[in-house]
């Protein structure tokens, strides 16, 4: 199978979409509720992807009226697919879409927001300076990707004082693929699988989510809510929803890619669990479930 990055962001859409926390989304609306209708709001949004958090947004009519949404992301792929993909989305979705430039205005009855694609590793972007003070901080499945607690701080760089961060999807230490091929290998393949993010040389937690409301809290914010918000991947009568298999196809090809030559995994064995659990998937059968957290956290102001 060709793996796509991109794609796997659209296939994850729908994951997504009934992993976020409603009571911290429900908290978020009525935060934005009450700015509804003054000066242009500022969201940026980092390890944004092909944007789909934004088309979410605006299909679930959470933004205020008139928003200018910066975009950042690392890999030109990601960017260059949001580009073309998000005018498309709108026009598909009863949004006009118009090109001002570099940027796009995305705009329906019920609010208007002028998007800014940023191509760049998030702390080149803080580091340049060029972003306005945002009044909204977005960070989607990205938290546990990053140096905790340094990374923080230099994300709340980004945002005004007594500004709204809105962290997504944070992986917090359960992995759970059913059913059981060999428990202990499981188990292990689990384990080792936790240990590499927390040793990756650019920084990583594999229980971000826990830790989080701690350093949340050491980095000046108050958190405003929070609560589960766990990826729960099923079949039903053989069949995934919409493209989920893919998206069970690219967690595989994660776990394939980090543990591949691994000291402590007998490569015959890896690859049979792998080729097992591949053709779960093809039959419909592979139930998937992570453990993450969301939070709602305002940035306290300066006395």
């Amino acid at each position: 199978m060709e793996l796509s990055f991109p794609r796997y962001l659209l296939a994850k859409q729908t994951v997504d979409d009934r992993a976020l926390n409603r009571v911290v989304l429900a908290d978020l609306q009525t935060a934005l509720h009450a700015v509804s209708g003054r000066q242009t709001f500022q969201i940026i949004e980092v390890g944004a992807g092909i944007g789909s958090m934004l088309a979410r947004l605006l299909k679930w009519e959470i933004l205020p009226e008139n928003v200018h949404y910066t975009i950042v992301d690392e890999m030109a792929e990601n960017i260059d697919f949001a580009r073309q993909w998000l005018p498309e989305w709108a026009s598909q979705n009863g949004f006009d879409a118009k090109t001002l430039g570099a940027d796009i205005r995305l705009s329906a009855h019920t609010c208007a927001v002028t998007v800014r694609f940023v191509q760049a590793d998030v702390f080149d972007f803080i580091r340049a300076g060029e972003a306005l003070p945002a009044d909204l901080l977005i960070a989607h499945a990205f938290l546990d990707l990053l140096p905790m607690p340094a990374a923080l701080v230099s994300l709340f760089s980004l945002l005004k004082p007594g500004g709204l961060a809105w962290l997504t999807v944070n992986f917090d230490g359960v992995t759970s693929l059913e059913p059981a091929l060999d428990r202990v290998l499981d188990a292990h393949i689990e384990q080792i699988y936790h240990h590499s993010m927390d040793s990756r040389p650019s920084g990583g937690d594999s229980q971000a989510g826990r830790h989080l409301f701690g350093h949340l809290e050491q980095a000046g914010a108050e958190i405003v809510s929070a609560g589960a918000s766990d990826w729960v991947v099923y079949p039903h009568k053989g069949q995934y929803p919409a493209d989920e298999a893919y998206f069970l196809h690219f967690i595989l090809h994660f776990f394939e890619m980090t543990l591949s030559a691994h000291p402590e995994l007998a490569p015959d064995r890896f690859a049979n669990w792998l080729k097992q659990r591949r053709e779960q998937v093809d039959r419909g059968q592979l139930i998937y479930i992570a453990h993450q957290m969301d939070f709602l956290a305002k940035l306290q102001q300066p006395h």
